[in-house]
């Protein structure tokens, strides 16, 4: 299946040992910002998701709306397969929205609900 979807991603997906268990290969990202949103952190719960990224808490992102306010990461193309992927990945205190980058590219991210 054709990677022909942005993941933006500003925490733990970024992490070779999490791409290659969640993806089954490594990512190659290229450097953008999320504008009008803010990092914030949050302990996760779940025992195989603390294990393969090595840590309980992760970083959070919270929209503000203020283009003051930006996140700095990495964009990856990724395939449909693999965001389905990184859903199963991510925990229930995050939820995928669309958004636009400061490049101007729509792309997916993970939000705090």
């Amino acid at each position: 299946m054709a990677a022909n979807q942005l993941l933006f991603s500003y925490g733990t997906l970024q992490h070779p040992d999490v791409q290659l268990d969640t993806f089954g290969r490594l990512l190659t990202g290229e450097d953008d910002v999320l504008p009008g949103f803010t990092l914030d952190y949050a302990e996760i719960e779940d025992p195989r998701v603390v294990d393969l990224s090595g840590t309980a808490v992760h970083p959070i992102v919270r929209t503000t709306g203020s283009h003051r306010d930006k996140i700095v990461g990495k964009v990856f193309w990724v395939s449909e397969d693999e965001l389905e992927a990184s859903d199963e990945y991510e925990v229930a205190l995050y939820r995928r929205i669309a958004v636009v980058l400061a490049s101007g590219r729509d792309a997916w991210v993970y939000v705090g609900n």
